[in-house]
């Protein structure tokens, strides 16, 4: 089985952290975000993926090359101008079966994609949308469907006295290859805009597939501190739970008098001083330096950084080779190696 990746764009709602880092390889867990998708994905038989990208390629290709024991094959198609979700795959074509699955590269998710797929064959669908429930289905736009789930209405925003369903589009999709025969080449074409109600409207079947399985939109700076969050609390399950690691590895040095109070994860060669205070739930990177008498609490660090003494971070995101300075306080930011802490 094959699926399309919409590894996307450059994450402009997760800037200022995507100023340097692609938005499909933030760290969740200490490990690229891209590299879950990928196991979940294998985790339900799929063997190959095509990443469609179009915005900084070279780092992904860069880290998987160079990765070992990757669950699937991947194929790179890479895109030479920015082509939408639908113009993404149509440019992928070649690389193709008759049935084969899309996401959307910014979505986390625990859908049971054996048991979508199952549905898929069973409805005779053409194409098979997931559906996942929203508090406010205003922001977005809801699916409507008759007593067998086949899709009768795309509404895009719709005003509160008109939402009829609080499901909305999950960016899962199953996809029969004859789907794709009149999107045009070359254009930027959408599957929620122009797609998928242009083959409604055909009366071509579309079905829709609700589920309850955990998902989250990682394209805000609040959804990726909240993935995070959830995967160490087990709010989450995590796709590959033998990675995380419950103690500090080998190669990091936690001083005897400093305190850990979980969940906490501690990645490779860390230094963490006298009388640290680590409040879970708390990410702390590769290399990372924390020195004495500094707090985090509810914080999650990329790789090198360095906390000044007496520091504290509260619910705070911090990139990559950022330096807290010693006796600062900050809570609810995001760090760059570009800010300046007081």
């Amino acid at each position: 089985m094959k699926a399309v990746v919409l590894v996307g764009g450059e994450g402009t709602r997760l800037r200022p952290l995507t100023h340097h880092t692609v938005k499909a390889m933030v760290p969740i867990l200490n490990r690229p975000f891209l590299e879950y998708l990928l196991q979940h994905l294998a985790n339900h038989s799929v063997d190959e993926v095509i990443l469609a990208m179009g915005y900084k390629p070279d780092s992904i290709q860069n880290h998987f090359t160079h990765a070992h024991g990757l669950p699937v094959k991947l194929v790179y198609s890479i895109e030479p101008a920015p082509l939408g979700t639908a113009g993404a795959v149509k440019y992928a074509e070649q690389y193709l079966d008759n049935t084969f699955f899309v996401l959307n590269g910014d979505v986390f998710t625990t859908i049971d994609l054996t048991a979508m797929l199952r549905f898929h064959k069973e409805s005779g669908a053409k194409i098979t949308i997931a559906l996942t429930p929203v508090e406010d289905p205003t922001r977005f736009g809801v699916v409507e469907t008759d007593n067998r789930f086949r899709i009768k209405k795309f509404i895009e925003k719709p005003p509160p006295d008109q939402v009829t369903t609080n499901n909305i589009n999950a960016g899962v999709y199953i996809l029969e290859k004859d789907a794709l025969k009149n999107i045009p080449s070359g254009r930027r074409v959408m599957f929620e805009h122009d797609v998928f109600p242009e083959l409604l409207s055909a009366g071509d079947p579309l079905y829709a597939y609700p589920t309850d399985a955990y998902w989250i939109d990682i394209g805000t700076l609040e959804n990726y501190h909240r993935l995070n969050c959830d995967l160490l609390t087990g709010k989450c399950p995590h796709p590959d739970p033998k990675t995380v690691r419950p103690v500090p590895p080998e190669s990091s040095f936690v001083h005897p008098q400093a305190r850990v109070q979980g969940p906490v994860l501690i990645g490779e060669r860390c230094r963490i001083g006298y009388g640290v205070q680590i409040i879970g739930p708390a990410v702390i990177g590769t290399g990372c330096h924390i020195e004495d008498c500094a707090i985090i609490e509810k914080s999650i660090l990329w790789q090198h950084v360095t906390v000044g003494k007496n520091a504290i971070l509260r619910n705070c995101i911090v990139a990559s080779n950022s330096c807290i300075a010693s006796n600062s306080a900050l809570e609810g930011v995001t760090i760059t190696p570009e800010h300046k802490t007081p």
